[in-house]
Parts: structure tokens; C-alpha cells; sequence
């Protein structure tokens, strides 16, 4: 927790260390102004990939053959594990970021067990090509932006 001082009230304002400071200059994501046309179309094809499988895990879950209170839980559980492990493991910003070959698979993975989720539900076509998408795009943008 970072500690505000030199208030003064008169001007509204604090001197010193802010809240946020340190954060922003630790945390950074993609440098986009790097990335050009092409790596910055990658990385919002990326963007794309991740909430639609999201959206697949979630239909997956709401689409099972089960109880009701299943699907919903299913439907739930999905797409916040997803978020948590890609969160804390694959993203940009990822607390605990595996390192590329690694990170690679883990994403191929979670592309792949979306894929077979949807097509377990009846989805198989759509679920096959947002996997080839997802994995296609993933590879591409490694070998424009390394390290993305």
C-alpha cells in the first residue's frame, strides 16, 4: 500500500509517491507502438480469440446434457477458470507468466479443451475452427512480437 503525502489542501493536489505510481512502470503490457500494422491486427485477433472462447466455454456449459443446476455451474466455471488460469499464467500481465515454449502449450491446451467442450455439445465444426484460429494466431504473433 503506497502512502499519500504533502497533502495541501489549498491546491487539491499530493506531493511525492502517488497511488498508481510504481504499478504502471512494473506492469507493462505489449509496447504497441513496436508491434506496427500487422503485430497490433494480431494482438486484437488475439483479443478476440480469448473472449470467444470464453463465449465457447460458457455455451458449452449452458448447452451440456445435464441438470439445469449443472449447466449453470458448468456455464460459470468455465469461463472463470479460464480467466484465472490465463490471468495468472498466460496473460501479459500475468503475475506468474510461463515462459514461451511453455506458455505455448498451456494455450494450445486451453484452445483445444474449448474446441472438444463445444463439440460435445453438438458444436464440433465451430469448435475445430476457433481452435485452428485461436492456435494459428497464437503462433503468428510470436514470430512478429517475441515475447507477446
Amino acid at each position: 500500500m503506497y502512502r499519500l503525502t504533502g497533502w495541501r489542501p489549498s491546491s487539491g493536489t499530493f506531493t511525492g509517491r502517488r497511488y498508481g505510481d510504481r504499478v504502471t512502470q512494473e506492469r507493462s503490457g505489449p509496447d504497441l507502438k513496436a508491434a506496427g500494422l500487422w503485430g497490433g491486427s494480431l494482438l486484437t485477433l488475439r483479443f478476440l480469440t480469448e473472449l470467444a472462447t470464453v463465449a465457447a466455454l460458457a455455451a458449452a456449459g449452458a448447452l451440456a446434457h445435464t441438470s439445469v443446476a449443472l449447466r449453470i455451474v458448468l456455464a460459470i466455471l468455465g469461463p472463470v477458470l479460464f480467466a484465472v488460469v490465463w490471468g495468472l499464467a498466460i496473460g501479459p500481465r500475468a503475475s506468474r507468466r510461463l515462459n514461451d515454449p511453455v506458455r505455448l502449450l498451456a494455450e494450445i491446451l486451453i484452445f483445444v479443451a474449448s474446441a472438444v467442450a463445444l463439440g460435445l455439445v453438438g458444436y464440433t465444426v465451430i469448435g475445430i475452427v476457433l481452435a485452428l484460429i485461436s492456435i494459428a494466431t497464437a503462433a503468428a504473433l510470436r514470430a512478429v512480437m517475441p515475447g507477446s
